[in-house]
Formats: C-alpha cells, sequence, structure tokens
C-alpha cells in the first residue's frame, strides 16, 4: 500500500494530524492544508516529509491552488481525507448569530464539496480512488443546541451517499466516519459553550458525554485515524456509501 497520494484537509493538528501520521508510517506521500500558518510551521519541523500548504477549505480559489500544488508535486490524488471543520456555536436556535450559522456549514459542508469535487477529477482520470469525510454521530442523531454542526455533519452523510453512487462506476469509494466525543482541545471548547448555552456545569456536561456512549469514555484522535486507515486499505475495497460510527456506541445524544 506505501507510497500512495494522501491529500488531508484541516491536516495540521487534533484528527487530521493523527492521519497524517498514520499514512505517513505506510510510507504514503501524504499532503496536508490547514488555515492556521502556526499549526503549518509546527507541523512541518515534526514532519518534514509531509507537503503542508496554507489553505481555507472554504475559500474556493485557495482550495484550488492547493490541489494545484498537489498536482504538480504528487501528480494526482488517491486519497482524500475531508477532515477540515469547526464546532460552531451553541444555544437556542432563536439565539443563534446567522454569521456563525454560516461559518459553521460554509467549513464543514462547503469544504467538503470544494474538496472532493476538486479530487474526483483526478480520481476520474485514473478510475481509482478513496474519499473518506469525517462527519459525527451529531449526524446521525442530531443534538439540542448545536443545529448548525449537526445540519452540516448530517449533510456530509447525504454527500457521502449521493458521491458513492455517482464515483462508484470510476471506481472510488466514498464513504464518511461518524467520530463520538473526541478527547481535546475542541471538545473543550465544545464543552465550555454548551455549559454556557444550558447553564450546567462543565464538569456535569463532561460527565454527560462519557456516559452517552457504551464504553463511557471518549474516543480518541487515533481511534479515528485507525479506522481511516482502514477504510482506505484494500481491506475494505467493497465498503462504499457508507457513515462507520467510531463513538463506543452512543446510546443517546445529551
Amino acid at each position: 500500500m506505501s507510497g500512495r497520494r494522501v491529500v488531508i484537509t484541516g491536516g495540521a493538528s487534533g484528527i487530521g494530524k493523527s492521519i497524517a501520521l498514520g499514512f505517513t508510517s505506510l510510507g504514503d506521500q501524504v499532503c496536508i492544508c490547514d488555515k492556521s500558518p502556526a499549526l503549518l510551521e509546527s507541523l512541518k519541523l515534526e514532519m518534514p516529509e509531509t507537503l503542508a500548504f496554507e489553505a481555507d477549505v472554504t475559500n474556493e480559489k485557495q482550495l484550488e491552488n492547493f490541489f494545484e500544488g498537489v498536482s504538480q508535486s504528487l501528480g494526482g490524488v488517491d486519497i482524500l481525507i475531508s477532515n477540515a471543520g469547526t464546532s460552531g456555536p451553541a444555544g437556542k436556535i432563536e439565539d443563534l448569530n446567522f454569521e456563525e450559522w454560516q461559518d459553521c456549514l460554509s467549513v464543514n459542508l462547503n469544504g467538503a464539496f470544494l474538496s472532493s469535487r476538486f479530487a474526483a477529477k483526478s480520481m476520474r482520470r485514473q478510475q481509482n480512488g478513496v474519499i473518506i469525510f469525517i462527519s459525527s454521530t451529531s449526524g446521525l442523531f442530531g443534538v439540542p443546541n448545536r443545529s448548525p454542526y449537526v445540519t452540516a455533519k448530517w449533510g456530509l452523510i447525504g454527500l457521502t451517499k449521493a458521491l458513492a453512487m455517482e464515483l462508484g462506476p470510476a471506481g472510488v469509494r466514498v464513504n464518511a466516519i461518524c467520530p463520538g466525543s473526541v478527547y481535546g482541545e475542541r471538545m473543550t471548547r465544545v464543552i465550555e459553550m454548551e455549559s454556557i448555552a444550558t447553564g450546567k456545569t462543565t464538569e456535569y456536561i463532561e460527565k454527560q458525554y462519557q456516559e452517552s456512549a457504551s464504553l463511557k469514555r471518549f474516543v480518541t484522535a487515533e481511534d479515528i485515524a485507525k479506522t481511516t486507515l482502514f477504510l482506505a486499505s484494500e481491506a475494505a475495497s467493497q465498503i462504499s456509501g457508507q457513515a462507520l460510527a467510531v463513538d463506543g456506541n452512543t446510546e443517546r445524544m445529551i
């Protein structure tokens, strides 16, 4: 499997970085984009073999330039991991800011559309490829006070289904991974936002997140990376159009 050309959006930290490390360990050629210059510089020092470019997935021109750079550097795309995302705002629908709503959908959903649109050109030409969207269990169940995020992540599953049908005849597999509550800085920010929105303590909300899964613990970025490597491998050659939860079995949403 070594030598595959892998593109990861939002790959300079968190889940994206863990996925990049996983593919790099297999000998694949990894190219990531991120909108944070500071995170990109840190990644270049830690993973000098990884190609890293600054690009905002909500900016069509920047993303087009990024994929042109990928084409020049790697000659094409074998695997796209559409990972760039944002947690968006938390609050009652009547209190949400429209600009925050638009930003959440733009990063999570528009960015995935643009990334897959550019990658699909390469994959159609070569008649093979893998696209993996990072959705969420919020896209399977729905969560109160998180309507922008839920809407965007639910939309990713629809995009997965549509592209699996559309690109399947070209030998391209398309799947979505739906992480549960992933331990890290973003989860901490989400808990703080929900604490403000609901008036409940952060300790209470954190415990509710853990208790909502049968395994009673947070998911890790490494858990998601391992699942990504599997879905991109020949072992998953007949898996397409699926939304795979990696969540310790969510029993209820808080």
